[in-house]
This record gives C-alpha cells, sequence and structure tokens, in this order.
C-alpha cells in the first residue's frame, strides 16, 4: 500500500475514531493511535516482516467481523505485538506494560514515542490501585467495540513454556460480557528470544482458536473461584493451541526461582578456591 492510499484509508477511519488523546500511565485510557498505526501496518513495517518472515495464520475465521472481543495470547517474544497485529484486518490495542512509557534517554524517547502513537495502553504492574487502572483501561477498549490484545501470563515467558494466567482477563471478559479469543504465537521465541534485540530470519505463525463464551458466569465477576477456572480455562486453550509445555506457577515467579539460582552460582564459584592458588611454586 503506497503512503496516498494509507492516508485515504486513514481519512475514512477517522470518521469512526476519536481523535487519539494522550494517556499516561495508570490513567483511564481516552483513545488512541491513528495514522500512525495504519501506516506501520501497510507501509513502513508491516510489508517487510511480511517479505522477511513470511507469517502464516491459523483460524482467521475465527474472529469476529464487528464488536468487541479479547484475544488473550501466551507471550513469548518482544515481536509478538508486531505480528498479531500485522495478521488481522481490525485493529488490537494492547495493554502495554508502563516501563516502555518512562525510559529515559534516547532509546527510551523512541520507545515511548512508537507505543504511544501507535495507541497502545500503558499498564502499571505493581497491583493495586494500579491493577484496578489498568482494568478500567480494558473495559474502556472493550466497550467501545473494539479489540483488546492481552497477555494473561502479564509478563514474558523465560524459557519459551506457558506459565499461570492472571485473573484480570477473566474479570475484563465477564465484565464487559465479551467473548476472549485465545491466540498462540508460534516461533517467536526461535527468533527474537527475551535479551535479543534485532529478530533473527525465521518463519512465525500464529493460531486463532474458537471464541470461548463465558456468559454462564455473568454476574459473577466478584467471585475469585470463578475467575480462577475461567483464566485456567482460556491457559489450557493456550496450551492446547501452542503445544507448549504448561508451568502451574506465575512468569514473574519463575524469573525471581531463575536469577535466585543464578546469583547462587556466582556466589558458589566465587566462594570455590582456586586449586593452582593450592600449588607451590617451584
Amino acid at each position: 500500500m503506497t503512503p496516498a492510499r494509507a492516508l485515504s484509508l486513514h481519512r475514512r477511519l477517522s470518521s469512526l475514531e476519536q481523535r487519539p488523546r494522550h494517556c499516561a500511565a495508570t490513567q483511564t485510557w481516552k483513545g488512541g493511535g491513528g495514522l500512525l498505526y495504519w501506516l506501520m501496518k501497510y507501509v513502513f513495517v508491516g510489508w517487510w516482516l511480511r517479505l522477511l518472515y513470511r507469517p502464516w495464520v491459523e483460524g482467521l475465521e475465527n474472529l469476529p467481523e464487528d464488536g468487541a472481543a479479547i484475544l488473550a495470547s501466551n507471550h513469548v517474544s518482544f515481536s509478538d505485538s508486531f505480528f498479531l497485529p500485522l495478521m488481522t484486518s481490525r485493529r488490537i490495542t494492547f495493554l502495554a506494560k508502563s516501563d516502555y512509557f518512562t525510559g529515559s534517554g534516547v532509546k527510551g524517547r523512541l520507545i515511548r514515542w512508537f507505543f504511544s502513537a501507535v495507541g497502545q495502553v500503558p499498564v502499571d504492574r505493581s497491583g493495586g490501585r494500579a491493577s484496578e487502572a489498568a482494568l478500567q483501561a480494558g473495559l474502556t477498549i472493550l466497550n467501545k467495540g473494539d479489540f483488546l490484545g492481552i497477555y494473561p501470563e502479564g509478563t514474558r515467558s523465560p524459557d519459551g513454556r506457558l506459565y499461570r494466567g492472571k485473573t484480570g482477563v477473566a474479570r475484563m471478559a465477564l465484565e464487559a460480557g465479551v467473548p476472549v479469543l485465545p491466540v498462540a504465537m508460534i516461533g517467536t521465541e526461535k527468533i527474537q528470544p527475551p535479551g535479543k534485540v534485532i529478530p533473527r530470519i525465521g518463519r512465525v505463525g500464529i493460531r486463532i482458536g474458537r471464541p470461548l463464551d463465558f456468559s454462564r458466569y455473568e454476574g459473577m465477576e466478584s467471585d475469585r473461584f470463578v475467575l480462577r477456572s475461567v483464566t485456567d480455562e482460556i491457559m489450557y486453550e493456550l496450551m492446547e493451541l501452542s503445544d507448549h509445555e504448561y508451568v502451574d506457577i506465575y512468569a514473574t515467579r519463575a524469573k525471581e526461582l531463575r536469577d535466585d539460582a543464578r546469583a547462587a552460582e556466582v556466589r558458589d564459584e566465587q566462594d570455590t578456591p582456586d586449586p593452582r592458588a593450592a600449588v607451590p611454586a617451584a
């Protein structure tokens, strides 16, 4: 798509969307994105992503043509948020961690500009009032009839496995009364594992499952047992779609255990005497 066609597309869409307004982290979402989202998708980024990574997708027919829905995906790579919107005709707004909006230096400013410009919503993951603000931001998107993208694990998987989901996705689904579509990202952890800045060249895929209807739990969004049951059902579908091993702890805890193990290894290496030091000089 040429820039002129992208501009024409944006003008048609602008009649349906509010003008984007800046939203600071943990505040209520007021709309966002706009022209840059479509330019990134069709002009600046999308075409070469398709060319280099040849993404494949299964289950596009499961996406509703209109109306709100939650797209709940596993999260194994930073690039997940690029490939899923690339392969869907409707716009997806993600809840993005607030760290992307608070970085310093040139890199931090560029990241903040990019995520703000494409209409992603900053979310403070510290819990408490911040969690409630994230919930309300997601509900605002859904109440507009839009797609909301969310990673139920709350953070990227440290090793490619699927970890326990947090119940925020269930609460939003029940409060908004919308279906949840499980989405499995395939192979993105191979092209861009955690810590790698520039992705490798390789093929990636997306599997979109059938919509999950939780209307049977209407009015029970305050029941923590219901929220856990709904979340576990979503995670089970993600496990089936992705064929990834499931680990029944939170990914944040898995990262803590990994970091503790690495720190212990470093201490052991420091405490182990160098055998060469015990050899008397000739």
